[in-house]
């Protein structure tokens, strides 16, 4: 038995049992790392850069890409290093940082594609008053909300998790730290409390979830309303990526957390928390860029731009 002050470190989960594979998934994540970090990075920078893309609608892309290199930066980086010195390790500190920056990064993800769900609904369902609900201003508003939010729910989560007692080891059944994992430790009755704090996020994340649904369903039948087929395929082509990015991030963590105990298995585990976790933030970017001509266009003259100075 042991308990927090005892615990110097915790111990994350081998991505293989071999050398040879964690060799393999050492290359593998890198080689998305690389990916996400690239294809976030040329959005956030044509975003930035380009002039023409100075809209409400590329600004929330730019924070989506923020937020997808801080998911991709938090949680792949310790698992490389971990299968390439064949380690376990991850100090209690180390560990806590962790937890903290994977949930702020991934509620700030969730709460900016919601955002972005409401830009797309005021632009197609209520065009004449686009100026006046989503301003600059208000704009800007809703960003540091979404950040804020995100923050604050990151910060209780990580205090309320490492506030409580743990005897029953230290081994996560994770290859990162996350809380459901630490809450498996713990040995007394005051992670209830996190557990109504989960239940609170829950029901936030859920009416986000039906927040989105909603505005889909209105913009759906207003599209279908567009006389001509060039403005019904402009605004599909405006939503599709969006659309295309929640179903991912969100059927891949809700079957994660949600699938039947039966099915369950620590390779199927691991393979889960690697979709909804790794997999989302790299092929973001891609989804956006292949859809969406202005942005394709502009990462190309960037890109251009980098190969042809000296």
């Amino acid at each position: 038995m042991s308990n927090t002050s005892s615990i110097s470190h915790f111990l994350l989960l081998p991505l293989a049992d071999t050398w040879q594979l964690q060799l393999l998934h050492f290359c593998l994540f890198l080689g998305i790392s690389l990916a996400a970090l690239l294809a976030n990075g040329l959005i956030i920078s044509a975003v930035a850069c380009g002039h023409h893309l100075h809209t409400h609608m590329f600004f929330f892309l730019l924070n989506l890409a923020l937020t997808d290199l801080g998911c991709i930066c938090t949680t792949v980086p310790k698992a490389m290093h971990n299968s390439l010195w064949d380690t376990k390790n991850i100090s209690y500190s180390g560990c806590a940082a962790q937890l903290f920056f994977f949930a702020f990064f991934i509620a700030a993800e969730f709460t900016f594609l919601t955002v972005m769900c409401y830009d797309h609904y005021v632009s197609i369902c209520k065009p004449l008053h686009y100026g006046t609900l989503l301003g600059s201003r208000a704009c800007a508003h809703m960003a540091a909300a979404a950040w804020a939010s995100a923050f604050l729910n990151a910060l209780l989560h990580t205090a309320n998790t490492f506030s409580l007692p743990l005897c029953h080891g230290n081994d996560l059944g994770q290859f990162f730290c996350e809380v459901p994992q630490i809450l498996k430790l713990s040995c007394s009755k005051s992670y209830l409390r996190e557990l109504w704090l989960l239940g609170v996020t829950v029901c936030l994340v859920f009416g986000c979830f039906m927040f989105i649904v909603f505005s889909y369903v209105q913009i759906f039948r207003a599209v279908l309303k567009i006389p001509s087929e060039q403005g019904r395929h402009k605004a599909f082509s405006t939503c599709l990526p969006h659309l295309a990015v929640v179903s991912l991030f969100t059927s891949t963590a809700v079957f994660t957390y949600l699938k039947p105990p039966s099915i369950s298995s620590p390779s199927m585990d691991l393979s889960l928390s690697i979709l909804y976790s790794v997999v989302p933030p790299a092929l973001n970017p891609l989804i956006y860029s292949l859809r969406n001509q202005e942005l394709k266009a502009a990462m190309c003259r960037l890109t251009t731009g980098w190969i042809k100075k000296p």
